[in-house]
């Protein structure tokens, strides 16, 4: 299932991880994704804008795994030896034709395996970052169907109320995000 680091050329690979975080490998992405995804490298970032508000979206109906379902601002996996910040750019400006500043680790030790009712299993090592808008958004149709900018404190509400319209990674984070509740500090407030 891994390949040498380098030897998949033109493909994008993810990091495969072993189970104390250290790289083991790489694996074409395109393919990782299955019934019996191995533990690889991932990041989620939340992009606010000046009014402090988050960006939400909804995955594609044609995505993998959690089609249709809202989610946070954008995911990813950083190619081998490429930095998290560099990642996390590279992403937005993929899926979102976004520019993103201010990139900032919010839960740097964020960890998650969830199933999809298709089977299809999420098994990573994601840290989470927080950044800020720098441009309009234009996503990617093939990865993204829908996106609202809402109040942190709305969204929080929504995914206790509604877990299974959003993404299992989302729901996890947004309890460490917002220790406090929605009222309580966030992210964005906490440096």
């Amino acid at each position: 299932m891994a390949s040498e680091a380098g030897s998949t050329q033109d493909a994008e690979v993810v990091v495969l991880l072993a189970e104390d975080g250290t790289p083991v490998g790489t694996h074409e992405k395109a393919t990782v994704h299955t019934l019996d995804t191995p533990l690889h490298l991932a990041f989620s970032t939340h992009v606010f804008d000046d009014a402090g508000r988050i960006l939400v979206t909804r995955r594609a109906l044609g995505k993998k795994a959690w089609p249709g379902v809202w989610t946070n601002s954008f995911c990813g996996h950083p190619a081998p030896h490429e930095p998290f910040e560099d990642a996390v750019h590279r992403r937005a400006a993929q899926e979102l034709g976004l520019r993103v500043a201010d990139i900032r680790p919010a839960l740097p030790d964020f960890r998650y395996r969830a199933v999809d009712a298709s089977g299809i299993v999420e098994n990573e090592i994601c840290p989470v970052y927080t950044a800020v808008a720098d441009s309009a958004v234009a996503p990617l149709p093939a990865e993204v169907m829908d996106f609202q900018w809402v109040d942190a404190g709305e969204l929080v509400r929504a995914v206790a109320a509604t877990p299974w319209a959003f993404s299992p990674w989302l729901t996890l984070q947004l309890p460490l995000l917002y220790p406090q509740g929605a009222d309580g500090p966030g992210p964005r407030d906490l440096s």
